[in-house]
């Protein structure tokens, strides 16, 4: 029989064949720092061949270059960090095809796609070249053998087992490969540390290696330190002024020519060309926005401590490592040896014995083998991410984002991805400086793209944001964005540079560029030809799991306090809203359960997800990414929904349950209802409940038993709270009770019962209105019945405020509560009490239910019981 065949009586509890627990790809959320971790294992892995690259194009000038992309990567940052405020699913296709369309964003996403693909084989050829590097110095081996004969094959080898291995571990989840990250960059850290501490020492002892290099870089055609051309994979020799090697700017650029003429028109050409050649060293930036829907409750404070941790971290590790390795590796074998393995090379020339030197490349190479690994593990991340924006967006197939019937995770577009990455190790043979070379096309067009966009819709979308890139003037009623004018314009020139002076990124970007722009066009007119022309509406891909129960293990419910919502319509959702504004996630679990609606003693139901309850789920999964708080989705068949809601409820063990405004019954008729079902099943002894009824403005609740109360973000932990007999004996949300008291021994016994079960930090004022027509009289004998109150507040050990008023005891008592900001009114209950009808109560009683601006609780509480009043209603 369905959930709730009879409100007479409790119904069966759910069966496997009907209770399905929704899962989805999105309902964990993790760290500032497991975010920095991930982003860190991309961008401060940069630090391993970065140097290498640089030095290859532009010589000793290379750290010089790499420290001011790395300061400039802050103001990137602040770039993402406004997108992301804006767009919680962002990143620069979202942000692109807001500020200029479908198109120019499929070719943005194209150039990013490019970056995340090299990122992976860059990282992983890099780890394998450090290994061969470390057995090279511990074997010393000679040019003649197999290992360093067929180094870059060995390193390809290396590179597809790391892939291969992420590729396994992101299947699992972003949770799993979160904290794979988060202990890499432990390990990092030490090392690092041991590292610059070593150089430091290095550069104390031998004043040879103090020399700072010439911040000049060298546009002259590569040689080695014997004096021989250095090839490029294709056999030309290296010119870092690319297409315009050959021209007269190029002439003017060399050495023989500039003469230190930097701050002439072509001198700052040239310096735009040096600073285009190390902006790939703050790839990964993309990889913040990517993540960002998964960083937790407060979302945009984390996720801003994350970025000061990314920034500070890479801008000391790359740019310390890129200066102690032109100082002290000497310069005959910093680029025939070590161009590909630059930090091995470093430990291998700091002082000390040998033996320690080989411990501390050990150390490096270990390390490094991890960082690196954790770059392809982020790139698999990122990639990830940017195809699931474009297959969201109706660009490719939803067949792309069905979830891995374990994992819940979309596996189909990693193994896309993973594939793509291995081909680009295949192809690139383990060359490290061909990788770098193609590698910057897309880091810089895809900040040209973003930072573009973000200008546009500074002027396309205006008013305020939760995050603004500082520098910005107003003119006007217009705010001028001096700051990202100014990140624009130099994005912008150095992409222009790189352009034409990068040959190998020009050509490999601009062919895989348009080759995925062209897949996206096809995939996409096809999707319109089988749909039309309507716009395409994402709906989540969903999972579901039939369980034996309701039960909290089959919902993954592990925290000491539960809320259960109930939802209807995907446009309707401001109970979860509020619910999840309220709530702490480090304590309280909370569980969506939406009802399939049988008709009255049908049992006939097929289980499953129909399309009306992804659109419901979607809405839900987009509410709970943007507050970073976990949901546990519930879709239970019933033929009565209260009745399913309440049995749900009791059995999870949820302390508070949450309903929206119904259509047809006003919210006392709600709580009645569930009050009822509630006491149904919990029998003569019903379970402390919280019921509330939640709408735009109002807030309407009935505490069953006492009612629970469940700690808010920010409160103390659970292990340093009060136990639950002590939180239900409180009132929540309480700081200001105004207790109407005229001296009756029904006042006298609410004064008793009052001081003796709230929390003493509540201010409690007694409030007594003396009727017009007693007079002079009437004052005087109110003041002594105020005082005989007062004074038995203080028998009892509490302080307690009066006040005195004349006229209608409503409205008098309604004033006073407007006025002094009071969170709850406490009165005496007279005639027969049904919620929702009033007219059974006295006038005055009836008058502060119906106007007052605040909680109110009437009871009849006899002084021998010092517990909770029996019922709490809310105007």
């Amino acid at each position: 029989m369905p959930v709730g065949e009879s409100s007479a009586k409790p119904s069966p509890r759910p069966s496997a064949s009907q209770v399905l627990v929704v899962t989805s790809v999105m309902f964990t959320f993790i760290s500032y720092w497991r975010t920095a971790a991930i982003v860190l294992c991309d961008l401060a892995s940069t630090a391993y061949y970065i140097g290498g690259i640089v030095e290859s194009q532009i010589g000793k000038a290379a750290p010089w270059f790499i420290l001011a992309v790395m300061v400039m990567s802050y103001a990137v940052c602040t770039v993402y960090i406004e997108s992301c405020a804006m767009f919680v699913r962002g990143g620069v296709y979202r942000i692109v095809k807001e500020a200029m369309g479908r198109q120019m964003a499929g070719l943005a996403v194209s150039a990013l796609l490019f970056d995340f693909i090299l990122t992976g084989p860059i990282s992983g050829v890099t780890a394998g070249q450090y290994i061969m590097g470390l057995l090279n110095d511990l074997l010393n081996l000679g040019p003649e053998s197999p290992i360093i004969v067929h180094q870059d094959l060995w390193s390809s080898l290396i590179a597809i087992a790391i892939t291969v291995y992420f590729w396994r571990v992101n299947t699992k989840g972003i949770h799993e490969s979160s904290d794979q990250a988060l202990k890499i960059m432990g390990a990092t850290t030490v090392m690092a540390v041991v590292l610059i501490t070593w150089c430091l020492a290095t550069i104390a002892v031998d004043p040879s290696k103090r020399a700072l290099p010439s911040p000049a870089p060298d546009f002259s055609k590569k040689v080695d330190f014997e004096g021989k051309p250095v090839l490029d994979p294709f056999g030309r020799q290296v010119d870092p002024l690319g297409f315009l090697g050959h021209t007269k700017v190029a002439e003017e650029l060399r050495p023989e020519a500039i003469k230190g003429n930097w701050w002439s028109l072509i001198g700052v050409f040239g310096l735009v060309v040096a600073f285009g050649h190390s902006v790939l060293a703050m790839s990964g930036e993309e990889t913040l926005a990517q993540v960002y829907r998964e960083v937790e409750s407060p979302k945009l404070k984390n996720f801003k401590k994350a970025a000061l941790i990314v920034f500070l971290y890479s801008l000391l590790l790359t740019s310390l490592i890129s200066f102690f390795a032109v100082m002290i590796i000497p310069d005959d074998v910093r680029m025939s040896q070590y161009s590909g393995n630059l930090i091995g090379g470093l430990a291998m020339n700091v002082i000390g014995p040998q033996w320690a030197r080989l411990g501390l490349n050990a150390l490096v190479v270990l390390v490094g083998f991890l960082i690196l690994s954790g770059a392809v593990n982020t790139a698999i991340i990122g990639s990830n991410g940017i195809l699931n924006r474009v297959s969201e967006d109706g660009v490719l197939p939803d067949w792309f984002l069905k979830p891995h019937p374990k994992f819940g995770t979309t596996s189909r577009l990693i193994n896309l991805v993973v594939i793509l990455q291995i081909i680009t190790i295949l192809l690139s043979q383990g060359h490290v400086l061909t990788l770098g070379e193609a590698y910057a096309f897309g880091v810089i067009w895809s900040f040209v793209f973003m930072s573009l966009s973000m200008l546009i819709l500074r002027f396309k979308r205006p008013g305020p944001r939760d995050f603004e890139v500082p520098l910005n003037i107003k003119v006007g009623n217009v705010h001028v964005p001096i700051g990202m004018t100014i990140i624009f314009l130099i994005l912008a020139m150095s992409a222009m540079a790189n352009l034409v002076t990068k040959e190998i990124a020009t050509v490999s970007g601009v062919i895989f560029t348009a080759a995925f722009f062209a897949v996206f066009q096809v995939s996409e007119y096809l999707r319109k030809k089988r749909e039309g022309e309507a716009g395409h509406e994402h709906l989540e891909q969903f999972n579901s799991g039939e369980a034996d129960k309701i039960s909290s293990a089959a919902l993954g419910l592990a925290l000491p306090y539960r809320k259960l919502v109930a939802i209807r319509s995907p446009y309707n959702l401001s109970m979860l809203q509020k619910c999840l504004d309220e709530t702490d996630p480090e304590t309280t679990d909370v569980v969506v359960m939406t009802a399939n609606v049988l008709p009255k003693g049908s049992d006939d139901y097929q289980p499953g997800i129909t399309e009306y309850d992804r659109q419901l789920l979607t809405a839900v999964v987009n509410l709970a990414e943007s507050a970073g708080k976990s949901v546990k989705p519930l879709i239970v068949p019933t033929n009565e929904p209260l009745f399913a809601l309440a049995q749900t409820a009791k059995t999870i063990g949820a302390q508070e349950l949450i309903m929206g405004m119904s259509n047809k019954f006003n919210p006392e008729d709600q709580l009645d209802q569930i009050a009822l079902y509630w006491l149904n099943i919990c029998g003569a002894k019903p379970e402390p409940l919280t019921i509330r009824v939640l709408g735009h403005d109002k807030d309407v609740r009935l505490d069953i038993a006492g009612g629970s109360r469940i700690p808010k973000p920010g409160a103390a932990a659970p292990e340093v709270a009060q136990l639950m007999a002590d939180l239900r004996r409180s009132w929540h949300g309480v700081e200001r009770l105004l207790l109407a008291y005229d001296g009756s021994p029904l006042s006298s016994d609410f004064l008793d019962t009052v001081m003796s079960f709230i929390d003493p930090a509540i201010h409690v004022t007694l409030f007594y209105v003396t009727e017009n027509e007693n007079g002079v009289d009437g004052e005087v004998e109110g003041r002594r019945i105020v005082e005989r109150g007062v004074e038995r507040a203080r028998e009892l050990g509490r302080r307690v405020q009066f006040k005195q008023a004349n006229g209608e005891a409503g409205e008098e008592i309604v004033r006073e509560a407007v006025e002094g900001k009071f969170d709850a009114i406490f009165m005496s209950l007279r005639g027969v009490y049904r919620r929702g009808d009033t007219s059974a109560f006295a006038s005055n009683t009836r008058y502060v239910l119906e106007n007052a601006p605040c909680r109110v609780i009437l009871g009849f509480a006899p002084k021998s019981i010092p517990a909770p009043a029996p019922s709490h209603a809310d105007a």
